[in-house]
């Protein structure tokens, strides 16, 4: 066993840095990224929890008493992977930062350039006029590399990676296997993993000693999902059992208001009028539609409706 709490840092870290990239290139899909919502991510230094994951990595695989000589393949490649890691997301800092600093400077100094400049100005309006499609190409490397880190630790892998059973380790975590399964799958529900947080949160129901409130939870994560997939049947049924059985959580009503209204809007099939009634019946005891469901429908009408529950949809694909 190599240092249990240098392994519950590093995996501490990773969840988080998994649970982050999520949530960027979920807004990068919705609403666009700023330069400065990367600074949790990513900055060199040990402010941002990829350079800490990076340094631990690299000291626990490579430093003294580390495995540079006696690695196994999965250790190496966790390593590789969370160096990649690091300078993938260097590099979409990078490009954020040229299109938000970088380019206005240049635009800004372009217009007292004269005609000699011109050459110059043109090849910097080639380099920023690239960094939109580099930043999409880089968002998507980074999700895809971090889904990719993440199967190497998948519950039958982790003793493998780290020489300790998962089990030990969330107890150390957490307390408890089952407290640890729950906060992971709360941290895949705050960055709209519902798939994610499902599986989790049924992990640890199989758990002795589990919370009998995680089920509200799991039916909330499956509710949530199946919207996603447009099994609207599916998304009311597991969405009417979370508001049922207990108060809704507030971070949870809204997000779940937008899902049903634009339900009752876009359920259709054979089943589309009952589909659309249950919606109907559940939005009435979450309270009615949010107040911008209200306010699309009072100014665009149905289409509107459903041009903003599409958009729900995007941000939490």
């Amino acid at each position: 066993m190599r240092g249990p709490t240098r392994i519950l840092e590093i995996l501490r870290d990773f969840v988080e840095v998994d649970r982050l990239v999520r949530g960027l290139a979920r807004r990068h899909r919705a609403l666009g990224l700023r330069f400065p919502e990367l600074a949790a991510l990513i900055r060199d230094d040990e402010g941002s929890v990829l350079y800490r994951l990076k340094e631990r990595t690299h000291a626990l695989f490579r430093g003294p008493g580390g495995i540079v000589r006696g690695s196994t393949h999965r250790e190496a490649l966790f390593d590789l992977a969370v160096g990649s890691l690091f300078h993938e997301a260097m590099k979409l800092r990078e490009n954020l930062y040229q299109r938000e600093v970088y380019g206005p400077r240049v635009r800004a100094l372009q217009s007292d350039a004269g005609e000699e400049s011109k050459a110059l100005f043109d090849e910097f309006e080639k380099m920023l006029g690239a960094v939109d499609d580099r930043l999409d190409e880089g968002v998507h490397e980074l999700e895809t590399l971090v889904q990719r880190t993440a199967d190497q630790l998948r519950l039958q892998e982790v003793e493998a990676v780290f020489g300790v059973p998962l089990d030990a380790l969330l107890e150390e975590m957490y307390g408890s296997v089952a407290k640890g399964f729950e906060a992971a799958g709360r941290a895949y529900l705050s960055s709209g993993s519902f798939e994610a947080a499902r599986d989790r949160f049924a992990r640890a129901l199989e758990q002795t000693e589990a919370d009998p409130a995680i089920e509200r939870l799991q039916n909330y994560a499956h509710g949530m999902h199946a919207y996603v997939a447009r099994d609207y049947a599916s998304s009311v049924r597991h969405l009417a059992v979370w508001a049922e059985t207990g108060t809704p959580e507030p971070g949870l009503l809204a997000l779940t208001r937008d899902a049903v209204s634009s339900i009752v809007e876009l359920a259709d099939g054979e089943d589309r009028t009952r589909i659309a009634g249950e919606a109907t019946a559940l939005l009435e005891r979450l309270g009615g539609p949010s107040p911008g469901i209200r306010r699309r429908r009072g100014t665009t009408g149905p289409r509107g409706a459903n041009q903003a529950a599409t958009g729900v949809s995007r941000s939490r694909k």
